[in-house]
């Protein structure tokens, strides 16, 4: 009779190991990011409200009235910029409507969103810092940074040159982890070149560039910005030059919080698949030759962003 006991018991242990967990398996709006989204019928992108080329609130322009986005959110009227025609390309393939929020870049790349908000698309940068409190998707394009400095200054020919100089930065920015030694970008080697730089720090690169453009060495000596925002800013007529060669390159991605309530592991990889197939029918090239007047997606395409080994 123990044998038999003992046996019915082993039969059982083989049938429940065999047997899918499935309430905990199931994805549903209330335990999946994914299947909330899907469920709710809109995509709610945090992005930068004054960032052209990248991202930019159309501040007169009225919300499509047949809207799913809350009267908190704007919507694809009113927005416009290479970071925001990604995101709408994204809610596109998931089927749903892409809705907008503008919260502060400290707030975006500190993590614990609360939910308030599904994903950041704002050229964020992959840095491993970063990677403890966010999930990155693949990347969507490369990010060269560069340093501006003032039209009229004739001292500065290299970036060793700002040492110890008044450098504008926005902070939570990998610039202001690179003037202080401590950026870790995964596949990129940095050189600092720029040492005991006195930094000061912005909510974004508008005010500071603001700032070199009050004159030269009157608040600051140089602004770090990425290259579009550079080309952008001399387009539109501020008195500042790029000096020298970009100092390094970033891979921006979308980004997740690590920490929300919903599980947000299958939007990652549905995001990244979508990603890659922007890539691969060269519409993310189109909107940044569209929209940065030159093509920096090509090494995004190539990132192995499985090789960060971000799910544990």
């Amino acid at each position: 009779m123990k044998r038999v006991i003992v046996e019915f018991i082993s039969v059982l242990m083989v049938l429940t190991a065999c047997t899918p967990a499935s309430t905990n398996s199931v994805s549903t709006p209330q335990n999946d990011k994914l299947a909330e989204i899907l469920a709710r019928g809109t995509l709610v992108i945090a992005t930068d409200a004054d960032y052209a080329p990248q991202s930019q609130l159309l501040v007169n322009a009225s919300p499509n009235p047949d809207t799913k986005c809350s009267p908190t959110q704007y919507t694809t009227d009113q927005m416009a910029g290479f970071d925001v025609e990604v995101a709408t390309e994204i809610a596109r393939h998931l089927g749903v409507e892409p809705c907008f929020v503008t919260p502060p870049w400290s707030q975006l790349v500190a993590g614990s969103w609360g939910d308030n908000w599904d994903v950041h698309v704002g050229s964020v940068a992959i840095t491993f810092d970063r990677m403890q409190v966010l999930y990155f998707s693949q990347p969507y394009y490369a990010t060269p940074t560069v340093i501006l400095i003032h039209k009229d200054n004739v001292t500065f020919k290299n970036p060793e040159d700002l040492s110890g100089k008044r450098i504008g930065i926005c902070v939570g920015c990998t610039f202001e982890s690179y003037l202080k030694g401590t950026l870790q970008i995964p596949g990129e080697k940095i050189e600092y070149r720029i040492q005991n730089a006195q930094i000061v720090g912005y909510e974004n690169e508008g005010p500071a560039i603001e700032a070199l453009s009050a004159g030269d060495g009157v608040e600051l000596d140089a602004v770090m910005t990425i290259l579009p925002l550079a080309k952008q800013t001399i387009a539109s007529g501020k008195p500042v030059v790029i000096l020298g060669e970009p100092l390094l390159f970033a891979y921006a991605s979308v980004t997740l919080d690590r920490s929300s309530r919903r599980d947000p592991v299958r939007l990652l990889d549905e995001i990244s698949k979508i990603i890659r197939e922007l890539h691969a029918t060269a519409v993310l090239k189109n909107l940044s030759m569209k929209y940065q007047g030159l093509d920096l997606t090509q090494e995004a395409a190539h990132y192995d962003i499985a090789a960060l080994n971000q799910i544990h």
